[in-house]
């Protein structure tokens, strides 16, 4: 049970958005012994977001202390002088923290709509600082009215967690040629109820999903059926996905994706420098609600539903808001259609518990989902096909006392839109693998060891009329190996870690090739290979 401990303990929980911006680094000379108290601030390898050249327009969103979990709530204005039609629409954080705190979970809503989700770096006793990033166009209906804003990092500060988490976001808004965005932008009403307007032909919602608050659904990825003797159980096992409905009809599965926030697997060391993938990214699942537009465009509010499958009864852990983002057809009061194809394959999940020494438990799951549908639109009828496949296998080994725990995981969830109507047909398919491979060790002299490799990784592929038109694949990889020793005062832990990311985007788009390293807290790398 003390390795599990610890994971609860430094793990706190957090979430919300982009590109962490980095400076130059050390040189390798500069690298201490162990860590210190004070590291490089925080930095990703993912690339910076591009930025129009011309005229530009900055709103101030929020500027906030969070002390405890009061949110701050302002109020947003458009800018004046860009017109109310943007190029870009760019989110900025800038945060400062100092002293000892926990990672921590954040929000900042606009009007209702989650524009961003971000964890918080976990800070040095002399401070850091760090900026995040984040492309925001597509909420551009949203900013054209003057809005509440609402943000909170939820935080507890007292004689021990002394960090105040400084925050300030800006909006900045690019003049120019009006970048192609949703016409509307909306936020479920009393009751998840969603009113859509009567001439919407397409429809996509956003889920930003995260399993977090400290408890085991913040390592959702480590539970074992009930009968195994481990700390964090579930009776089906490890496995999650995360489903929509509309009516109580299943209309998107998908695979989450498995967080690791910045004091996770028991070692803030792996993450005081190089996050893992996503920790200050989170990424909202899309779902093409397209094929029920048909249904939903008749005026009336209909109840979306969003459920995480493997959740123990009465457990809680996840966050879930939902976004809907609605393009409209001008020329069309009233676009008509109907669901064509409904078809949901037997939800496969088999997770197998062999006990011994060490106790191990082997899972493979999965499941599969096709909705077709059609929109009769002022320029003909158009059909969507969306099919969604998902699979998850993992091997999980530990002994007696979880001083030995081990994971090597993998996600895998393909799917493809077909969009069938004014000219050829276009399909997009896009290929998501999330990996997790790592070790947890205590030794007989309280000496914790992690070793962990995270992937995140995507193809996508768009073709027209049987032809290749777009593609792109990622492969964002972050691994480390740190060790401390527990039950000691700060300054006699020892710490000692190496963590590196390469992140790689190839395609239609370009090269990019980032390398980044840190060493006891300095960074001693950072390339570019295109």
């Amino acid at each position: 049970m003390k390795r599990r401990i610890v994971m609860s303990m430094l793990a706190g929980a957090t979430l919300l958005a982009s590109t962490l911006l980095g400076a130059a680094p050390a040189q390798s000379a500069d690298v201490p012994a162990e860590f210190g108290t004070d590291w490089h601030d925080p930095v990703t390898a993912a690339p910076p977001v591009e930025k129009p050249s011309g005229k530009s327009c900055q709103v101030t969103l929020a500027e906030a202390q969070f002390r405890d979990f009061t949110p701050y709530r302002g109020t947003y204005a458009p800018p004046k002088g860009c017109g109310d039609r943007w190029s870009k629409v760019v989110l900025r954080l800038d945060g400062k923290v100092k002293g000892r705190q926990y990672d921590r979970l954040g929000y900042l809503h606009v009007g209702g709509v989650e524009i961003l989700r971000t964890s918080t770096p976990e800070p040095s006793p002399d401070g850091i600082g760090w900026s995040v990033e984040k492309d925001v166009t597509r909420y551009s209906d949203t900013f054209r009215r003057a809005q509440d804003v609402e943000m909170l990092i939820g935080n507890v500060v007292d004689d021990t967690y002394t960090g105040v988490i400084d925050v300030k976001v800006t909006l900045t808004f690019y003049a120019g040629k009006p970048a192609a965005a949703p016409d509307r932008v909306l936020t479920l009403g009393e009751g998840d109820a969603l009113t859509t307007p009567r001439n919407s032909e397409r429809i996509v919602a956003e889920v930003y999903a995260t399993g977090s608050g400290g408890g085991c659904e913040e390592f959702w990825y480590l539970a074992v059926p009930d009968k195994a003797p481990y700390s964090c159980q579930a009776d089906g096992g490890p496995y999650r996905e995360v489903q929509i409905k509309v009516d109580g009809q299943l209309a998107g599965i998908a695979a989450p994706f498995p967080h690791v926030w910045t004091g996770g697997w028991s070692n803030p060391f792996l993450w005081y420098v190089v996050p893992g993938p996503r920790a200050f990214d989170v990424k909202p699942i899309e779902y093409d609600l397209t094929p029920f537009a048909g249904l939903l465009n008749d005026g009336r509010p209909h109840r979306l539903d969003v459920s995480v499958v493997g959740v123990p009864e009465g457990q809680s852990g996840w966050s879930a808001p939902v976004d809907v983002l609605v393009w409209q057809d001008a020329k069309s009061s009233h676009v008509t259609g109907k669901l064509t194809a409904h078809e949901v394959g037997d939800l496969a999940n088999s997770s197998t518990y062999t006990a011994g020494s060490p106790e191990r438990v082997d899972t493979d799951a999965g499941h599969r989902l096709t909705v077709a549908g059609y929109v009769d639109t002022s320029h003909g009828r158009v059909t969507t096909t969306v099919s969604r496949s998902l699979a998850n296998t993992s091997r999980h080994v530990w002994t007696d006392g979880e001083n030995t725990d081990a994971l090597d995981a993998r996600w895998k969830d393909d799917e493809s839109v077909t969009v069938d109507g004014r000219g050829p047909a276009r399909t997009t398919a896009t290929h998501r693998t999330y990996t997790m491979d790592g070790s947890i060790t205590i030794g007989a002299d309280d000496r914790l060891r992690t070793v962990l490799t995270l992937g995140d990784r995507a193809a996508v592929v768009g073709s027209s009329g049987g032809r290749r038109t777009v593609r792109s694949r990622l492969d964002d990889t972050v691994s480390g190996d740190a060790s401390w020793t527990l039950n000691v005062p700060r300054d006699q832990r020892h710490a000692v870690g190496t963590t590196s990311e390469r992140y790689r985007l190839h395609g239609s788009g370009g090269c990019y090739d980032r390398t980044l390293t840190a060493v006891q807290g300095v960074l001693t790398e950072d390339r570019n290979d295109c």
